[in-house]
């Protein structure tokens, strides 16, 4: 089982993520970083998420990958 953290950034700045969370496998990492991204994009506020991105950390904070907001919102109409 493995640690990996999901750090937010967008042009302004970057929100880290302390926590983390502990994974079996990278299946399960994609998994979770799409609910991030769900979770942020569904709360009732009016941030536009499509200028942010989630970086997928491990503990040694070697970024495993990047998941853009866009990909998950798609473009606006």
């Amino acid at each position: 089982m493995a640690r990996v953290y999901f750090h937010c950034s967008n042009s302004e700045g970057v929100c880290f993520d302390q926590r983390g969370a502990a994974v079996e496998d990278l299946a399960e990492v994609r998994a979770h970083a799409a609910r991030v991204v769900q979770s942020l994009i569904m709360l009732q506020d009016p941030e536009d998420w499509r200028d942010w991105t989630l970086h997928v950390s491990d503990d040694l904070d070697d970024e495993i990958f990047a998941l853009p907001f866009s990909s998950l919102l798609g473009k606006p109409h």
